[in-house]
């Protein structure tokens, strides 16, 4: 491990290859203030290079951090029951501890506002915005997908699966 001039913690990226894991969570507990419970060598210091890094040049950008939101958004039960188990090792009352939301009503199926749903139908492109509250479809405004798509193609349809958001139910009824 080789010690930098401007902190006794700062480690050459290059050193955490040489260092085993019980190294590894002191250095985490050094650098963090408390232990690790990461488990996996290489993980740990995957981990530890990246927040090192982040340190000397700078974290994620805001819309980085907002993308990652989103995805969290939709991660399973127990990844929240892992850290609402690390809150009380610390004596955090989870009354105390902020949970955060990316629009809670925002149908998972959809891209976040802002974003252009492409799709090919009959040789031609057809180019949908996605907005707060609806779409934006040949500059007029819809409340929803399957009215873009009834407008495209004269009849019916689901809009998530017209525009491949959805998948078809397979199973024959």
């Amino acid at each position: 491990m080789v010690a930098t001039k401007e902190s006794k913690t700062e480690v050459d990226l290059g050193g955490l290859d040489r260092l085993n894991l019980a190294r590894l969570q002191t250095l985490h507990r050094d650098l963090f203030g408390e232990e690790s419970t990461v488990k996996s060598a290489g993980h740990l210091r995957r981990k530890l290079a990246w927040h090192m890094q982040a340190r000397k040049h700078g974290g994620l950008p805001e819309s980085a951090g907002q993308h990652a939101l989103e995805i969290a958004r939709d991660a399973e039960l127990r990844v929240r029951i892992g850290e609402n188990l690390s809150r009380r090792r610390k004596g955090i009352a989870l009354d105390c501890a902020a949970t955060t939301v990316v629009a809670p009503g925002h149908d998972a199926r959809l891209p976040m506002a802002g974003s252009l749903l492409m799709k090919d139908y009959k040789n031609r492109t057809i180019v949908v915005k996605v907005l707060d509250h609806g779409f934006e479809y040949d500059q007029r405004r819809f409340t929803s997908l399957s009215a873009i798509a009834q407008e495209i193609t004269g009849t019916k349809w689901n809009g998530y699966l017209f525009f491949g958001l959805a998948k078809e139910n397979r199973i024959a009824r």
